[in-house]
C-alpha cells in the first residue's frame, strides 16, 4: 500500500534533485516549505511522509549532492596520478562545475548554512563536518605524494590541504557573485603557482 498522501507516481530521486537545487540556490534557512513542495511537485503531507521534515530532507538532499554533484569534482581529483595533478584537477574542475548554467552557481556544502541559527545549527554542524572531511581527504592525497617523493617530508600537509580547500571555497563565493569559469581558472592558476614553494624542500624553494 502506498504511503498516505504520497502520489503513486512519486519519484524520490527526482524530488531530491529538485529539493537539492532549492537548498543550493536559497540556503537552508531561505528555502521555505512552500518553495520545496512547489519545486518537488508534492504536497506537504507527502514531503513529511517521504522525508520526515525539512531537516531530514536537507540531509538527504545533501547526500544526493555529494554523490552526484560533488563527485564531478572530487571523483575526478581522486583519479589523478600525482598529488599535484590531484590539486590541479580539484581546482580546475571546481571552476567548471561551479559555473555551469544548468545548476545554481557555487557549492551547496559551502553556501547553504554558514551561520548558527535556532533552526539550523545541526545542519550547519553537518556541513562543517563535510568541509572538514574534504581537508582530510586532500591531506591524505598529499601524504601519498610524500611517500612517492613528490612532496618534501618537511612540508606542512595540513596547512597545504587547508589552503587549497580555502581557495576552492572562495571560488564558490566568487561563482555565486557571478564570476565566469575563465575567471575562476585564473584564481586556480594563481593558487597552483604556490605549489612548488609549499611542497619543495626549503633549499629548493628558496633557489626558485
Amino acid at each position: 500500500m502506498a504511503d498516505r498522501g504520497r502520489p503513486r507516481s512519486f519519484d524520490k530521486d527526482a524530488a531530491l534533485a529538485r529539493a537539492m537545487e532549492v537548498f543550493w540556490l536559497k540556503g537552508y534557512e531561505g528555502a521555505s516549505m512552500a518553495d520545496l513542495t512547489t519545486a518537488m511537485g508534492i504536497a506537504s503531507p507527502s514531503l513529511y511522509a517521504a522525508f520526515g521534515g525539512k531537516e531530514e530532507l536537507f540531509r538527504q538532499a545533501l547526500d544526493y549532492y555529494v554523490r552526484n554533484e560533488g563527485d564531478l569534482i572530487w571523483g575526478a581529483a581522486m583519479r589523478a596520478h600525482t598529488a599535484y595533478d590531484t590539486v590541479e584537477t580539484f581546482l580546475m574542475q571546481t571552476a567548471r562545475v561551479f559555473t555551469r548554467r544548468s545548476r545554481p552557481p557555487g557549492c551547496l556544502v559551502v553556501l547553504s548554512a554558514l551561520h548558527p541559527g535556532e533552526h539550523s545549527e545541526t545542519v550547519r554542524r553537518e556541513l562543517v563536518e563535510h568541509r572538514a572531511q574534504t581537508v582530510k581527504d586532500l591531506r591524505e592525497r598529499l601524504r601519498q605524494g610524500v611517500a612517492r617523493g613528490e612532496i618534501s617530508p618537511a612540508a606542512d600537509l595540513d596547512a597545504i590541504a587547508k589552503y587549497y580547500v580555502t581557495v576552492q571555497q572562495g571560488m564558490s563565493i566568487q561563482a555565486r557573485d557571478g564570476a565566469s569559469r575563465q575567471q575562476l581558472e585564473l584564481i586556480a592558476r594563481a593558487a597552483l603557482a604556490a605549489w612548488r614553494p609549499l611542497t619543495a624542500p626549503a633549499e629548493v624553494a628558496a633557489s626558485g
